[in-house]
């Protein structure tokens, strides 16, 4: 039986039937059929933003790549196409994507959808790169969107959460191609980032600080340069003589070649190859946004949490990304920094330390990644209204919502507060609100991954529920 799982193995598809169509006429033909559904990608989101107890459709199968307008300078691919085999393409025919996202195993769908991102002070994210749509409503009826079209309401629909349709497929903007080299430094003071943030930033065309928050230094800078011209030390660092993985325990096979070497944009852009296995694999990721004014204030409350860090942290990292003006993307409206952690698989441990940080953040104003795990209520998006409405003409019996659109941005049907329904014990792990819609998608009980101690934590409320009414302990 087909494996119903996220890539990293820690969410189990509570979907009944999972749809795999081959074409845009049976993707219609599904949503006219289903009662509620949501489209899945490759897997890669770490939350249940692709969740749903009926139906879900799959991009899976819609790989091609429909037309390359070379006086436009625009290519058209299906939903499902991947951001690998879109970019060899690219680069074989001349052209190229002003930026990729550290794997290039992605769909180009899933990446718009939830604003996901690379790094480079003037690179805004993915989506930005998307000049028209195809998606079907909830009626079925196949809609072509542009900005031609529909004006500023376009902006509203690039990343959208799933929450308007299915996305049958994109547009976007291209460029011709060009080649990158990026090398690594190693060790860089704390002190010199906090003294010259902005210079480090600007060393490259794309720039990724790998930090485990452990000691004075910074474990490793990534510097991706169009020029390839790098210099000997940065801030009195030294290059790295050796390609290296983010983490230290880690083989730098799976990654793209450095120490100057240029090569293909695609080929050097992503921190890892499509060839290999992604990242790490038993893993969780989380990642808050802040304004770039703010980026040294909220690591130096990060560097504080160190040592409640330590036990869950893999690796971190720290990119910047430019602003942009699509309603629901994390970088709606001001330059941002992103603070990416990658942690081991410890889902009680980890949900309940993410309400720490996002405490420790709060005043800087921070927007959690669409599809990665988090526990606060997103904030900080003035256009939601307005995409509420796009929603509203687009979907108006809710066909595609699920428990995360609830959780997150719908104002109506709250889902019961955490506090009134867990015992003390459950609530310690999952004290946040977002984790009453998350911990069931997150641990299905038929799923292996989950752990003994989320077993007994859920077992144990349950008895208590059957037992007596919630106290207010």
């Amino acid at each position: 039986m087909e494996s119903r799982k996220n890539w990293a193995g820690n969410l189990t598809y509570s979907a009944e039937w999972l749809h795999k169509p081959t074409s845009v006429v049976q993707v219609q033909d599904l949503v006219c059929q289903c009662g509620q559904l949501r489209a899945l990608g490759t897997r890669h989101c770490f939350n249940a933003i692709a969740d749903c107890p009926e139906d879900m459709i799959s991009t899976e199968k819609l790989t091609k790549i429909l037309g390359l307008d070379r006086e436009k300078r625009t290519v058209t691919v299906e939903s499902g196409v991947r951001y690998g085999e879109l970019a060899s393409f690219l680069h074989a025919e001349g052209f190229a994507l002003p930026n990729l996202a550290s794997l290039p195993h992605i769909s180009v769908a899933g990446a718009v959808a939830t604003g996901t991102h690379g790094s480079g002070n003037h690179n805004g994210n993915l989506a930005t790169s998307v000049v028209g749509m195809e998606l079907v409503k909830a009626s079925g009826e196949k809609v072509s969107l542009s900005r031609e079209t529909h004006g500023d309401d376009f902006d509203g629909v690039v990343v959208h959460l799933g929450a308007l349709g299915i996305v049958t497929q994109l547009t976007l903007k291209i460029q011709p191609t060009y080649e990158i080299a990026q090398t690594a430094y190693t060790n860089l003071p704390v002190e010199a980032l906090l003294a010259h943030f902005d210079e480090i930033t600007s060393a490259g065309y794309s720039v990724s600080l790998f930090t485990d928050w452990q000691s004075a230094f910074v474990n490793q800078v990534w510097v991706k340069s169009k020029t390839g011209d790098f210099p000997e030390t940065l801030f009195g660092v030294q290059k790295a003589t050796e390609n290296r993985h983010p983490l230290p325990d880690h083989s730098a096979e799976s990654c793209t070649p450095q120490c100057g070497i240029p090569g293909p944009w695609h080929e050097r852009l992503p921190h890892f190859k499509l060839a290999f296995t992604p990242s790490s694999g038993a893993e969780l990721q989380s990642e808050y946004f802040v304004a770039r004014e703010n980026a040294l204030a909220a690591f130096t409350a990060i560097a504080a949490l160190r040592e409640k860090l330590a036990p869950q942290l893999m690796i971190s990292e720290i990119r910047t990304i430019a602003a942009d003006n699509l309603w629901l993307s994390p970088h709606y409206g001001r330059d941002s920094v992103g603070f990416h952690f990658t942690w081991k698989q410890s889902i009680p441990e980890v949900l309940a330390l993410l309400p720490v940080i996002e405490e420790a953040l709060a005043p800087f104003a921070p927007r959690p990644h669409w599809g990665k795990v988090f526990t606060m209520k997103p904030t900080g998006y003035p256009k939601l209204p307005d995409f509420l409405r796009l929603r509203g003409a687009f979907d108006p019996e809710g066909k595609f919502t699920n428990a995360f659109l609830k959780s997150t941005i719908l104002p109506s049907e709250p889902l019961p507060a955490l506090d009134e329904q867990l015992s003390k014990e459950f609530r310690d792990a999952f004290r946040a609100k977002f984790a009453r819609a998350q911990a069931p998608l997150l641990h299905n009980q038929s799923s292996p991954v989950m752990n003994k101690a989320t077993q007994a934590a859920i077992q144990k409320w349950e008895q208590d529920k059957k037992r007596s009414k919630p106290s207010d302990t």
